[in-house]
């Protein structure tokens, strides 16, 4: 059975965590990794849950705020021996019902489009694809969507 904390960028699980899907990202984006990588740092986080499986932190991810509304749902992650077993959904889950108690509307994100596991987790938890934002804005590789709260 997992259990969920809520902590920030400071948590040393989350920061393993975040440090494995950095490096996991930089094979799946290769040249791109860099422009997305200076998006990802963990300085402005501060509500970011990770999910354990005993003492073992397996699945992570994180909210910011964007805007008088929004929260960002960023550095979502699972340990490539969880797959499969619904965590990312739990995480997202989590993240929204966080972002909902802070009175957020919304939440938005960016992923890759050659992450195709990740937009096949936001489309099957109802995320619809907007126009890209901010910095993603004319970034062919970028995808952007969005879920109101």
């Amino acid at each position: 059975m997992e259990t969920i904390k809520r902590s920030n960028s400071s948590d040393v699980t989350f920061k393993s965590l975040v440090a494995m899907l950095d490096a996991e990202l930089a094979v799946i984006d290769g040249e791109d990794h860099s422009f997305y990588h200076q998006y990802n740092g963990l300085d402005a986080i501060k509500h970011a849950v990770v999910f354990y499986q005993g003492s073992t932190g397996i699945a992570c991810g994180a909210i910011k705020q964007h805007g008088q509304n929004a929260m960002e749902i960023k550095r979502m992650y699972t340990l490539p021996e969880y797959r499969g077993q619904g965590l990312g959904s739990k995480t997202l889950l989590a993240l929204e019902n966080w972002a909902r108690e802070l009175g957020f509307a919304k939440c938005i994100l960016e992923t890759g489009k050659r992450q195709q596991d990740a937009i096949a987790l936001y489309t099957k938890n109802k995320y619809v694809v907007i126009e890209n934002y901010g910095q993603y804005k004319g970034v062919e590789n970028s995808v952007c969507f969005e879920k109101v709260l």
